[in-house]
């Protein structure tokens, strides 16, 4: 007797099932939120040096605000005013259409700048003038959250693993929530960086628990839609975050509102479920009874749990020693599961690398900031449409390294089109970023069905935390092309391609009961079983 005939009896995707997916669709909303906050946030507008240093009065007073640019700021080969450069004192003569401005002293802007605020009412940049030769503090703030990621995919996975997955969660709400608020009333940079990292921090929680707790109780013919249908929610707010960017264009407000969310999903906290996997694997076969009477009640099949007794429940899934604590140590004392830890690593990495390496190589549409960021969430939505097809059809082995491999090889097309040619670039850019979502996507599901469920939060985490380390590299990957044009693009490519073939060497997991413990990760192979969930009698 396995959990999952168990759960066949309970209905594996009842109104129990969908009531606990659409209350975490609210908290989920907030991870692209904050995410992808850092392109609203983060902007630097057009910007001049502030010149009220150089009036001297006399002919400066009595100038236009356009003419006392010209004698004050030196033009660009693009006709554009310097950011970060002013005269050291006004060259009148430019009045009279003096074009040369090569020889003229200049110095560093003295009394601060002057910013466009047509599009944005504020951002850091315009905050804290993180501008010129502070430009790089100023795009150290993306870093700075997911190196808070980072840490916490390691941190939550562990706790999820020791404690439970509800617990954890409403912990990942709490200091989400917490220092989101904080990172909004910030009173200088590095408290707003040091909130954006425990902001990073809280978000990983929300990431990985979330889906495990879904995944787990779902039974096995439906965890492919209910795993493309968790990572569905990230493509809508994508879409969703430029229309409530658009409307708030304070930095301070925008990175309120897009915590507040939240404070909604903490009042629903107490209404889902604790994992009965997680719970019989520790021991807890009383609690594990009385969630799963309750999915029977909500999905209309109370006459098995009512003939099924805890007893008989705690032998549902074998454990050696019920009081063991695993750690991350766990993953890799055992081959397989050593192999499995670093063929998961692997093509996390590249997944995640190539997805951001894409996004920051696509230059956009030719339009606002607002409408680039629409259509790229957009353009993500098909992709979950194919890898349901392609996950029931050919499986989640092959779609990993299928997609990954496409990933790569837009990157590569991408190498030979002339820039000139932006349509054809963008077009082929948003097909390999489809691909690496379809990527993503598959990835969340597949690591999830592959690690037992003692040890699934912390292969997730640790995963992860990966993860996390392949979006930091992309940045410094990108300075590359310094040395090479093709460089960063080239490095993406070998990156996708390793990615690829690690997945094919992992085993296929469709239609496959989910391992329970390490012994069943050790085991030569596992059977898979009717789509249609074996019925189980007590």
């Amino acid at each position: 007797m396995k959990f999952d005939n168990v759960l066949a009896e309970v209905n594996g995707f009842g109104r129990f099932q969908i009531s606990t997916i659409l209350l975490l669709v609210i908290p989920r909303m907030t991870l692209p939120f904050h995410f992808l906050l850092n392109n609203f946030i983060a902007v630097i507008p057009s910007h001049h040096c502030n010149i009220s240093s150089l009036d001297d009065g006399g002919i400066f007073r009595n100038l236009s605000q356009e003419e006392r640019l010209i004698v004050s700021i030196p033009v660009q080969q693009d006709g554009s005013l310097n950011s970060c450069q002013m005269f050291v004192e006004p060259q009148y003569h430019l009045l009279g259409n003096a074009t040369n401005t090569t020889d003229l002293p200049t110095m560093p802007c003295q009394s601060g700048w002057v910013y466009d605020n047509t599009t944005f009412k504020s951002t850091l940049a315009t905050e804290w003038d993180l501008v010129c030769d502070h430009k790089s503090v100023n795009r150290a703030t993306a870093t700075i959250f997911f190196m808070g990621g980072m840490v916490g995919a390691a941190v939550f996975g562990n706790l999820s693993d020791r404690f439970g997955r509800k617990r954890t969660l409403l912990a990942s709400y709490i200091m989400t929530t917490l220092f989101g608020f904080a990172s909004a009333f910030s009173y200088n940079f590095s408290m707003f960086a040091a909130m954006r990292f425990l902001t990073g921090f809280g978000m990983s929680g929300i990431s990985i628990v979330s889906i495990v707790l879904c995944v787990e109780w779902v039974g096995i013919k439906h965890r492919t839609y209910v795993g493309v249908l968790m990572s569905l929610d990230w493509s809508v707010s994508t879409a969703i975050l430029p229309g409530v960017a658009y409307i708030v264009n304070d930095w301070r407000q925008l990175t309120a509102a897009v915590t507040t969310p939240l404070l909604a999903a903490m009042l629903c906290w107490r209404w889902l479920p604790e994992s009965a996997r997680w719970l019989i694997s520790n021991g807890k076969v009383d609690s594990a009874h009385f969630y799963l009477s309750k999915c029977a009640k909500v999905n209309r099949r109370e006459a098995f749990m009512a003939d099924l007794k805890p007893e008989v429940l705690s032998k549902v899934i074998l454990v050696e020693d019920e009081n063991r604590k695993y750690s991350y140590m766990d993953l890799v004392r055992t081959p397989k599961m050593r192999q499995l830890t670093l063929l998961t690593g692997t093509v996390w990495f590249g997944v995640a690398c190539t997805y951001y390496g894409i996004s920051l190589n696509v230059t956009g549409f030719g339009v606002s900031i607002y409408l680039t960021q629409f259509i790229y969430g957009v353009t993500e939505i098909p992709a979950k449409a194919f890898i349901i097809f392609f996950l029931n059809k050919i499986g989640r082995r092959l779609t990993q390294a299928g997609t990954l491999f496409l990933t790569g090889l837009c990157i590569f097309c991408n190498m030979f089109i002339p820039q000139d040619l932006w349509t054809a670039c963008t077009a082929v850019g948003a097909l390999g970023k489809m691909f690496a979502e379809a990527a993503f996507t598959t990835v969340f599901l597949y690591t999830t069905e592959l690690y037992p469920t003692v040890m699934r939060q912390s292969g997730l985490g640790f995963s992860s935390f990966v993860a996390r380390i392949g979006v930091s590299v992309c940045p410094l990957m990108m300075i590359l092309e310094d040395v090479w044009v093709l460089l960063p693009s080239t490095l993406f490519c070998l990156v996708a391609v390793t990615a690829a073939l690690s997945a094919y060497f992992l085993p296929e997991t469709k239609n496959i009961r989910l391992p329970e413990t390490i012994e069943d990760v050790e085991q030569t192979k596992r059977r898979s079983v009717p789509t249609s969930d074996v019925k189980l009698t007590p």
